[in-house]
């Protein structure tokens, strides 16, 4: 075992070993306007590259006969940002005290619950990566299509490398302390 025996609580089954960074007395704060940056980042991304899906025109050819584009974003390149935000959604809904056994909840099975719905976002959001990739692979390196189309994939994986780490941000700045916050032990 990795712990020494004081500080091991047989009651967890996992462990939080978030890194304690320091932001003054704002850190709060700072973590969760940061993660709202990244968010709308990830979505602004995919955005872009929705918008110019729309417009875009081949390369090639003469300027007054345009020929059309040999690929445009499409539903499935939507699946994989609807799997993480679903994921998104799920993690934060989850109360942080269940997941660690804390306030003597009185039902046992619901730190069981809690972590299985974390596990679930974490699925959700681990598949949506995944998803992304699949998608930038097959359907835009894979055909070898112009640089300017593989932007499509390119954004949906950074919306989705986004989203995860918005939500690891989210998650570290909550389980910090607030400047208000004060914890009282007998």
């Amino acid at each position: 075992m990795s712990l020494p025996r004081a500080d091991y609580d047989p009651r967890r089954v996992c462990l939080n070993p978030f890194p304690d960074v320091d932001f003054g007395k704002h850190r709060r704060i700072v973590g969760v306007y940061f993660a709202g940056g990244l968010f709308a980042l990830a979505n602004w991304l995919f955005l872009d590259a929705c918008i110019l899906s729309a417009r875009a025109k081949a390369p090639w050819g003469p300027p007054d006969s345009p020929i059309p584009a040999p690929v445009h974003v499409t539903f499935v390149d939507w699946i994989p940002g609807i799997c993480s935000l679903l994921g998104f959604l799920v993690i934060n809904l989850i109360d942080k005290d269940r997941i660690r056994g804390e306030d003597g909840f009185g039902d046992s099975r619901a730190v069981w619950r809690a972590r299985l719905f974390l596990f679930l976002g974490f699925a959700l959001m681990a598949g949506g990566f995944a998803g992304s990739v699949t998608v930038l692979v097959l359907k835009y390196v894979v055909p070898d299509h112009a640089e300017q189309f593989k932007y499509y994939g390119y954004a949906s994986v950074a919306q989705n490398l986004a989203l995860m780490l918005s939500i690891v941000v989210l998650w570290m700045a909550q389980n910090s302390s607030s400047e208000y916050e004060y914890n009282l032990t007998l």
